[in-house]
C-alpha cells in the first residue's frame, strides 16, 4: 500500500472528504471491521432472565447456541434496568462458562483435608438429616416458667440479595415451620 492510498484510507481523511461527515458509517469502517458480526447473530434462541447478582433484578437476554450460552446482554424490555447492566451483570456470561466453575457437590468431611464429590441426592439427604437431627437436639418446647416456646436455636437462615420475593417467602415459611426463629436476609443487614 502506497503512502497516498494509506493516507486516503485513514478514517479522518475519509470522513472529511467523503459523504460520511458524521464519521459513523463507511468513513470509520475498515475491511476487518466490515467482516465482523455480532455474537448474538448466530444464536439459536434468546431466553429472558434476571441477573443473579444483587437484589435489583435487572433483566437479561441470554443468547444460546447449541445449548451453550454465548452472550448475555441487558433486556431493553425490562422495566427495572431498561437494557442496562452493571459490570457484574455484564460479565455474567463468564460466570456461566468459566472453566473453573464447579458443577458438582463438593464435601469435606469433619477434620478432613481433601474435598470429595458427592451425588446431589446424597448431599441433599445429608443436609435434611442434619436439619432434622439439629432440630431434635435443640428443640425448646417451653421455658423455665412453663411458657410455650416451640422453637429451635439449632439452625438459622440467611438469605441472599439475589432471592426474589417468592423465594424469600418460601424460605421464611419453611424455616418458621421447622421452628427456627433466626431467619434473616443479607439485603436487610
Amino acid at each position: 500500500m502506497g503512502i497516498r492510498q494509506a493516507f486516503h484510507s485513514w478514517p479522518v481523511v475519509k470522513q472529511l472528504t467523503g459523504a460520511d461527515r458524521s464519521g459513523r458509517g463507511a468513513a470509520v469502517q475498515s475491511a476487518p471491521t466490515a467482516g465482523l458480526e455480532p455474537r448474538t447473530k448466530t444464536a439459536d434462541e434468546v431466553v429472558k432472565s434476571v441477573c443473579p447478582y444483587c437484589a435489583v433484578g435487572c433483566g437479561q437476554r441470554v443468547y444460546v447456541t447449541d445449548g451453550r450460552v454465548v452472550q448475555i446482554e441487558g433486556d431493553p424490555d425490562s422495566p427495572v434496568s431498561r437494557g442496562r447492566l452493571c459490570p457484574k451483570g455484564s460479565a455474567s456470561e463468564q460466570l456461566v462458562n468459566s472453566p473453573t466453575r464447579l458443577t458438582t457437590v463438593r464435601y469435606r468431611r469433619p477434620y478432613g483435608t481433601q474435598w470429595e464429590e458427592l451425588p446431589l441426592e446424597r448431599a441433599m439427604a445429608m443436609v435434611a438429616d442434619r436439619v432434622v437431627d439439629s432440630r431434635a437436639r435443640t428443640w425448646e418446647d417451653v421455658d423455665k416458667e412453663g411458657n410455650a416456646l416451640r422453637r429451635t436455636l439449632g439452625f438459622a437462615s440467611l438469605g441472599g440479595a439475589t432471592l426474589d420475593n417468592e423465594e424469600n417467602y418460601l424460605m421464611k415459611k419453611l424455616f418458621t415451620a421447622l421452628g427456627a426463629i433466626q431467619v434473616e436476609n443479607q439485603a436487610r443487614i
